[in-house]
């Protein structure tokens, strides 16, 4: 594959993980001379990166394919009426309201209460 096909996370990944072969001392597959090496410092990113651009890497790339279906579309044709939604609406605030009465809101003079219900066993103990 060429390296134009490959998108910007793809060759970050090819890149990282060449360079850790080459860190864990894997053969380089490409001669660089000594003065070349030296220039770059030794970086295993480099030696990727100039492995990369020669083509000659045995990474590939595998990229699944959505699954194609066969057939044609189609619309639905059943159309839910004004009544309809007005009771959908109604069922679901009889449900909100039922919720309601179980959690029970919590009112700020309770936790006033509360607070100073606490604070007057602390100073008991």
């Amino acid at each position: 594959m060429n390296i134009e096909n490959f998108s910007k996370y793809e060759k970050a990944r090819i890149l990282g993980a060449r360079a850790l072969q080459i860190a864990m001392n894997a053969p380089v597959l490409i001669k660089i001379n000594k003065e070349d090496l030296e220039k770059i410092k030794f970086d295993a990113l480099k030696i990727a990166e100039v492995e990369l651009n020669s083509n000659i890497l045995p990474i590939s790339i595998k990229r699944p394919f959505p699954k194609r279906k066969e057939g044609e579309l189609k619309r639905i044709k059943e159309k839910i009426s004004e009544k309809k939604i007005e009771e959908i609406g109604a069922a679901e605030e009889e449900e909100i309201t039922r919720e309601g009465e179980i959690m029970e809101l919590a009112n700020p003079k309770d936790e006033q209460e509360e607070d100073s219900e606490d604070s007057a066993r602390e100073e008991i103990e």
